[in-house]
């Protein structure tokens, strides 16, 4: 299936939001996914990642995650600079303002005359601790989160004091939850946490752990792992199929 890719800059409280869209070509409806990026917004793994996932069949939007600090258009380098500014925008972005854009970035997609309606959310690292979040909105229907990060400490957000773990309470959104053993972002201890709570509020979840670093899934750098990165996306595209179908 071959796709376009085009922008669009989404209305926020906090100024527009540039958003990376994916879209499989013709004029069928297909179900939509928010694509979360890491802390270095919509680098080259990122559209690599999100274009495939458009050309399986899916309206795919890659917000910048950072909108309201950053130009828009801008992606932080992986070094040790890029790192820093990201980590500290981790801990700036108020928890209101990722809330209010996963609303907006939902409603766009499931009113879009591309999309059937049905929109999950994914992302990877930061953004899989996004995706989580966007499951809190009503529209959407599914969220996939790999090795999602500061879930099992609380600190997402100004103020490092988040409550995601909290909200999961009545949550009916089903979760698939990818990680790697090696991830010292989420060591065992935090992997054990986040699964008790979705034991105990009785969440619809799917669990997978690989023995794999931290963003194995990036396609650029020591840790990606393409073996495992093919039985993540198959995982991923299964779980999507089932739940947005």
């Amino acid at each position: 299936m071959t796709i376009t890719e085009s922008t669009v800059d989404l209305p926020t409280s906090r100024g527009p939001m540039r958003t990376q869209l994916f879209l499989p070509t013709g004029e069928a409806r297909h179900p939509a996914v928010i694509f979360y990026s890491e802390i270095f917004q919509i680098t080259g793994p990122i559209r690599r990642l999100a274009a495939a996932l458009a050309g399986n069949g899916y309206l795919v939007a890659a917000p910048e995650v950072y909108h309201e600090f950053e130009p828009a258009g801008t992606v932080l380098a992986y070094d040790q600079a890029g790192s820093d500014r990201g980590n500290a925008l981790k801990y700036t972005k108020e928890l209101a303002s990722s809330d209010e854009d996963a609303a907006v970035a939902a409603e766009f997609l499931a009113t879009h005359p591309r999309s059937t309606g049905r929109v999950g959310a994914f992302g990877v690292c930061l953004g899989g601790h996004l995706a989580v979040r966007a499951g809190l909105q009503p529209r959407v229907n599914a969220v996939a989160a790999f090795y999602p990060t500061d879930i099992h400490t609380s600190t997402l957000g100004a103020g490092k004091n988040d409550d995601t773990l909290a909200r999961l309470a009545g949550v009916t959104t089903p979760f698939l939850f990818v990680w790697g053993r090696q991830d010292p972002h989420v060591p065992l201890e935090g992997r054990r946490k986040i699964a008790a709570r979705l034991e105990e509020v009785g969440a619809d979840y799917e669990w997978h752990e690989f023995n794999a670093a931290h963003a194995f899934l990036r396609d650029e750098g020591p840790r990606y792992n393409p073996a495992l990165a093919r039985v993540s996306l198959d995982l991923l595209l299964r779980f999507l199929a089932e739940k947005l179908a």
